[in-house]
């Protein structure tokens, strides 16, 4: 019987581990065809087919196949291709691709047939679909286009092709070119200015070379463009385009010119546009002079952006009234924008206005966010976690388990194919419910892929699971480090839930690595400054390693800057930066967070204090987001201290 037994076991042993043994060929299978697909080895890519049928991603290895010959793919192919993948992301990548090519062959029969399937938005397949509305005579495209047109997006070869459509039929003219030239240099994109300026006559189009003298050395241009009359349309334009990146280098230097020499050349059009640009960016550098510049300009003349930089100079000066005035002067929709739904309050109440404050804070009081914090102790109250946790059943985590999408991206991510396993997760979830959302949520957690888990969980409307949306893996390193460091345990959590979502192996586009995402410079430094001898950074993902050094270049951070809130800007921006950002006086610490000139910061500030909160009250914590922003310090007037931080 013993005997019996112990076969018995063997053989499901032995099934067992035939069946880990398939999966991992099948495995190295799928690794070979992608590496094969990177290269272009279409040989290797087909000899890999076989060994990879009937594993979750053999799908991909078909899709890889299908994307190196798109170009010479015929209809049949890719019907078939789409038919045994049906409404799966790959099915939509690869439907995209085609629409693509049938734009590019303009076979608009076709085209229009294949489109109506397609699911995400897909810019290029967009702009096909409006130049084969416009080949038919549907003109009703256009007013689309030419918004499109005059976005500061980079337009891809679609767009192009749609944009030569439109200067054929005399609707892309140059007005249109020289205003899409600005929006560009606006946004520094030199090249993309000098595409949009294709569409100028050549006797008017500055060169190239000109172009980069305008973007690198917008005064030399000026200077020259001075010595004339400035007759020409071309030669006012080019004057305009360098006082764009003037006024982005040297707002007060453009602002002498504009009251100066260039105040009769240009148009009051002209002069209007060009002042909003100067007001704007002294408003982003936080200079006194701000709000008399933007009372130069015309109401409408302002872009969204500008008006929003109108009212944070406003509150950076505690000017209640132009704060006030500057939020009513925005659209519709920025009303309902929480940061000026959240400022406006504050505006009436510091003036007096208790109701009008109050319900402007009932709009925004309970939401799990930054605004909604703030308000919800504006109304007297402390945050609170939902009453009820929702967690899934059984059953929803067995259907979850069962989801192609969602095991196709789990296996992507097993084999560090993070990149298409984002992709294809969030493809998977993105009509789901709530229910279905903290399922799959549970699943990446099972899974160890924590930031799929805390996304997924975020985005709850109704049902939540904070201790989802606040995963805190490797919670015993970082709460050991905190100590020896003499850091708020909640506020490091929350910045490394900001910057890597704890993938330990987490790299950014700028080279940042691991947990707190170091960047090698960085990580270098501070192994020197603590005495790290054996530091290699081939060992910056390793846990022990990025936690020790995440948290003493933290501490660095914090002890130089003096304030959470503002070492949490340095850690993002730049001690240097978040030390300049500080006013003469000083300044609340959410006044401070709304006025950081760089977008990216000011929504990471915000989020590393609200995931502070979050952390703390799961904790049974009663945490003060208004406590824990506390006040910046005025600036001093030697800075010399620690300046030698990276």
């Amino acid at each position: 019987m013993i005997l019996q037994r112990f076969c018995y076991l063997c053989a499901v042993l032995s099934v067992v581990l035939s069946g880990l043994a398939q999966a991992a060929n099948g495995d190295d299978a799928v690794l070979a065809a992608y590496a094969a697909f990177k290269k272009g080895d279409f040989a290797t890519l087909e000899q890999q087919q076989a060994a990879a049928r009937g594993h979750v991603l053999e799908s991909y290895v078909a899709y890889w196949q299908l994307m190196m010959r798109i170009e010479v793919a015929t209809a049949p192919e890719v019907h078939a291709f789409l038919s045994r993948n049906p409404d799966s992301r790959l099915a939509d990548v690869v439907r995209a691709q085609w629409l693509q090519e049938l734009g590019k062959r303009k076979d608009w029969k076709r085209f229009d047939v294949e489109l109506a399937p397609l699911v995400l938005d897909n810019l290029e397949v967009r702009c096909y679909a409006w130049a084969s509305r416009l080949a038919q005579g549907d003109r009703s495209v256009l007013d689309a286009a030419i918004q499109l047109w005059l976005e500061p997006a980079k337009l891809p070869n679609g767009c192009d092709r749609l944009a030569d459509d439109m200067a054929e039929i005399g609707v892309l003219n140059e007005d249109l070119a020289w205003r899409r030239a600005r929006v560009q240099m606006e946004n520094r994109r030199r090249s993309e200015a000098g595409r949009a300026l294709e569409f100028v006559p050549e006797k008017d189009r500055p060169d190239q070379a000109t172009l980069k003298l305008v973007a690198k050395k917008p005064d030399r241009v000026l200077a020259k463009l001075l010595k004339t009359k400035l007759d020409r349309r071309a030669d006012r334009e080019l004057a305009v385009l360098a006082m764009i990146r003037l006024a982005g280098i040297s707002p007060r230097r453009a602002a002498d010119l504009l009251e100066g020499r260039l105040a009769k050349a240009l148009s009051e059009v002209d002069r209007h546009y060009l002042w909003g640009r100067v007001a704007m960016e002294a408003a982003r550098r936080h200079y006194p002079e701000a709000p008399a510049w933007y009372a130069r300009v015309g109401i409408n003349t302002l872009t969204y952006e500008q008006r929003e930089w109108k009212a944070r100079a406003a509150l950076r000066a505690k000017h209640w009234v132009a704060l006030r005035d500057a939020i009513d002067e925005m659209p519709v929709e920025a009303h309902r924008d929480p940061a000026w739904t959240y400022w406006y309050g504050r505006a009436l109440a510091a003036l007096g206005r208790a109701s009008g404050a109050r319900a402007h804070f009932l709009r925004l009081a309970g939401e799990p966010d930054f605004y909604g914090l703030l308000a919800t102790e504006e109304l007297g109250d402390y945050a609170t976690l939902p009453a009820t946790k929702f967690e899934a059943s059984r059953e929803d985590l067995a259907r979850a388990e069962h989801n192609a999408g969602l095991q196709r991206a789990l296996a992507l991510y097993r084999l560090n194919l993070r990149s298409d396993a984002n992709r294809e997760w969030v493809f998977t979830i993105r009509a789901m419910d709530d229910r279905e959302l903290l399922a799959a949520a549970e699943l990446a957690r099972r899974a160890e892929v924590p930031d799929r888990a805390i996304n997924t969980a975020d985005r709850t409307q109704i049902k939540h699971n904070f201790e989802l949306r606040y995963l805190a893996p490797y919670r015993d390193v970082f709460s050991a480090y905190a100590e020896e460091q003499a850091l708020d345990e909640y506020w490091v959590l929350g910045l490394v839930r900001q910057e890597s979502r704890f993938i330990a192996d987490a790299k950014s586009w700028a080279g940042a690595r691991g947990l707190m995402q170091l960047m090698p410079r960085t990580a270098r430094w501070t192994a020197r400054k603590i005495g790290m001898t054996k530091f290699n950074l081939r060992d910056v993902t390793d846990v022990e390693t990025n936690v020790t050094l995440g948290t003493s270049y933290l501490k660095m951070v914090l002890d130089s800057l003096g304030h959470p809130v503002l070492a949490s800007a340095g850690y993002n921006a730049g001690p240097g930066r978040a030390r300049r950002w500080r006013d003469s006086k000083p300044l609340e610490g959410a006044a401070y967070i709304e006025t950081i000139p760089f977008d990216e910061t000011r929504d990471y500030v915000k989020k590393v204090m609200t995931n502070a909160v979050f952390y703390a009250l799961l904790d049974g914590k009663r945490p003060s987001l208004k406590a824990m922003l506390g006040t910046m310090p005025a600036k001093i007037q030697d800075e010399s201290e620690n300046k030698d931080l990276p």
